[in-house]
């Protein structure tokens, strides 16, 4: 299969115009309208349509930037017929904008089989990169960013949510989730339940908007947060839950090395005693214990 090329830019200075035949995934703003670029704003006031999650909804963002373009329905109940007719529009030279409710395009939402069907069909595809809930909630963790894993929504129940759950209860890069208010309780026992009630987890809602908060603690301390009825704490508006992965667990060693670890020393010329005490130092083992195991070592 050969890479289809993006179209060579055409600049005015250092901007660049849209392409004819492109479909363009612009981010909006998740909460905050002043998140959205000066290049997304320029791509939705040129394309020749927008595709979008929710017309109305959308709408409201273009008004506010008084832009007025046709916009097409493209959500996951219509996907299916309505991908042919964007890939038609595009194979007749159109550029079109695919914008989702908030956030990034592609990122939990119907984006990717239009995009796919792009590929497939040979049609530029251009991201214009901007808002997005997940990172937005990773950077303000305080968890880790280096290895991250993005898992969206949980399944709602059954065997694939189980099994899920025990795939991330041993899963050792940090995890992003996105949940809805009626199952937060829900998700953050079933977290403790499978992968211990000790993980580190951040808790952010509503990012970007006028109540934004993050909580940061143990999955023990957010239920117990969490579950009650906390007005410090509402549950309401969108969650990102971005949860610390599994930590390696230390090897523990086992009678016989200790043992081994201790006759070792004491060959070479250290008594029982001290070779007890630096052996519990060592392994952060009771030194009483370390020495009763140096008495099963011959003089």
């Amino acid at each position: 299969m050969t890479a289809t090329p993006s179209p060579a830019p055409t600049t005015v200075g250092e901007v660049t115009t849209v392409q004819p035949g492109t479909l363009y995934l612009v981010a909006t703003p998740i909460g905050n309208l002043e998140d959205i670029s000066y290049r997304a704003l320029r791509i939705l006031q040129a394309v020749d349509a927008i595709a979008a999650e929710d017309t109305r909804h959308t709408g409201k963002l273009l008004a506010h930037f008084q832009i007025s373009k046709p916009q097409l329905s493209y959500h996951e109940h219509n996907q299916t017929k309505r991908i042919p007719e964007i890939l038609d529009r595009l194979r007749a030279g159109q550029a079109i904008a695919l914008v989702s409710d908030a956030g990034t395009p592609g990122i939990s939402d119907p984006g990717v089989p239009l995009v796919a069907a792009c590929g497939a069909a040979g049609l530029s595809v251009v991201p214009v990169p901007g808002a997005c809930a997940a990172i937005a909630g990773l950077i303000g963790s305080g968890l880790p960013t280096d290895r991250f894993c993005f898992e969206g929504f949980l399944p709602t129940k059954g065997k694939e949510r189980r099994d899920r759950l025990a795939q991330l209860a041993q899963e050792a890069r940090t995890v992003i989730l996105y949940e809805a208010p009626h199952r937060l309780r829900e998700t953050l026992q079933d977290l403790a339940n499978h992968g211990g009630d000790q993980r580190p987890i951040a808790i952010a809602r509503e990012l970007t908007k006028r109540y934004e908060q993050f909580w940061r603690g143990s999955l023990s301390e957010a239920i117990a947060t969490w579950t009650l009825e906390n007005p410090a704490c509402p549950i309401k508006g969108e969650f990102v839950l971005i949860v610390g992965g599994v930590l390696p667990v230390a090897h523990q060693p086992t009678e016989a090395e200790i043992i081994a670890a201790l006759a070792d020393r004491m060959t070479q010329g250290m008594s029982r005693s001290a070779a007890s005490r630096e052996i519990a130092g060592q392994l952060n083992l009771p030194k009483r214990s370390v020495y009763e195991l140096s008495l099963k070592i011959p003089d």
